[in-house]
């Protein structure tokens, strides 16, 4: 199991140093994302479930989706709907 723990640890640091260098945001987000849902198996091997669901929750779910929608907000997320698409045929 040690050698499993190690890996997430390695993974966690990976992860942090990753999302600091990333240029792109949107790779940002999906990398804090994978950093939450790991974070939140390490709290359930440290025999911490209910922090576990909260990390999971709100660092991957609720965190991750405003972040999404900030993106898409900002214009760093590009919106395809059929409006988009009517304007594009007539163009």
């Amino acid at each position: 199991m040690a050698v499993f723990e190690w890996l997430l640890l390695i993974f966690l640091i990976v992860c942090a140093l990753a999302v600091a260098i990333a240029r792109n945001l949107l790779n940002s987000v999906v990398i804090f994302m994978s950093y939450s849902l790991v974070m939140s198996v390490v709290w359930v091997l440290l025999q911490a479930p209910d922090l576990a669901i909260t990390e999971a929750a709100v660092g991957a779910g609720v965190t991750g989706t405003l972040f999404f929608l900030t993106l898409r907000r900002v214009g760093q997320l590009k919106h395809h709907d059929a409006d988009e698409e009517k304007e594009e045929h007539h163009a």
